[in-house]
């Protein structure tokens, strides 16, 4: 495994207040509990943290809050993707001035289909900007987010200008071929996988790991998948499946609301419900379903 970044990083949800303001002590407590049940560290501000709805100062707020809690820098995975480059380079300054070198950057999303050298100059003004050779950048590749994402020549383009700094590729296109293919194309960068069903394959063949919604939930299920992805038991495969199939249970759901949804039965907190638009809470009926989809299977969970 490429020691910059291995092993099991929930993709972290962040709760709101009443208000639609971060829920700083209520993330601090699930980060917590994330790490006490085994995890590497946390990632915050990715899609499913719905990290492009929050402002600069947000942001930089609740990075500040987790450090003063005693979440460890080494602990964090900061995502700094934004629309305006000069944002982004001010989140990633901000992050590394308090120690935190692992970070994350999605493509430009706002104009759609750049093209690779845009992509690739785009990814290397900001490495530049924040101007520190202990920046650890992880690539996220979500083209279904970002329209466009991380070729392999943009790749390799990147690692010739930037080999300390770059150091992994977080794939959330759901193509298990594509990420196959990055594990076997770029041996010395940490690939970490967003699709939970495509964990133990990935890993077997190279991968270093995950980033990825599903450990909000079952991070303990979770940390067995990563920890032996070679040893997969059909009860835990079964187990995530059904789990992932909450989801699916009605047509449309929309993959973050439906994880809160979750995540406020397990913890008898509806405060988890609210997102921040353009999301919008299920409404009563789909809530219904999932909630009571999930309850079938809850069970398995504290064994796991």
């Amino acid at each position: 495994m490429n020691p910059a970044i291995s092993g099991l990083w929930p993709a972290l949800l962040h709760p709101l207040t009443t208000e639609g303001a971060l829920d700083s002590v209520l993330a601090i407590a699930h980060a917590k509990a994330m790490l006490a049940a085994g995890c590497e560290g946390v990632t915050l501000f990715g899609t499913t943290g719905e990290g492009p709805a929050f402002s600069m100062s947000e942001r930089m707020a609740l990075l500040d809050a987790m450090l003063a809690a005693g979440v460890r820098a080494d602990q964090l995975v900061v995502t700094i993707s934004a629309v305006a480059l000069p944002e982004a380079i001010a989140l990633g300054r901000h992050a590394l001035e308090r120690g935190v070198q692992r970070q994350m950057l999605m493509p430009p999303f706002y104009f759609k289909q750049p093209r690779d050298a845009g992509i690739v100059q785009a990814v290397s003004d900001v490495v530049q900007g924040i101007g520190s050779e202990d920046l650890r950048l992880v690539l996220y590749h979500f083209p279904a987010i970002s329209t466009a994402g991380f070729s392999h020549a943009a790749i390799s383009e990147l690692l010739r200008r930037h080999p300390k700094q770059i150091v992994g590729v977080k794939d959330s296109s759901g193509d298990l071929p594509h990420t196959l293919g990055l594990a076997a194309a770029f041996p010395t960068l940490s690939v970490l996988v967003g699709a939970e069903s495509h964990i133990a394959p990935v890993m077997r063949a190279g991968g270093a790991g995950t980033i990825c919604g599903l450990a909000n939930l079952a991070p303990n299920l979770m940390r067995r998948i990563v920890s032996a992805p070679a040893a997969l038991s059909v009860a835990d495969e079964q187990l995530m499946t059904r789990l992932l199939a909450v989801h699916a249970v009605l047509p449309g759901l929309p993959f973050v609301p439906v994880c809160k949804t979750i995540l406020a039965e397990q913890s008898g907190n509806d405060s988890w419900l609210k997102v921040r638009a353009p999301l919008s809470e299920l409404e009563p009926l789909e809530e219904q379903a999932v909630r009571q989809t999930y309850l079938a299977i809850a069970d398995l969970l504290p064994a796991c």
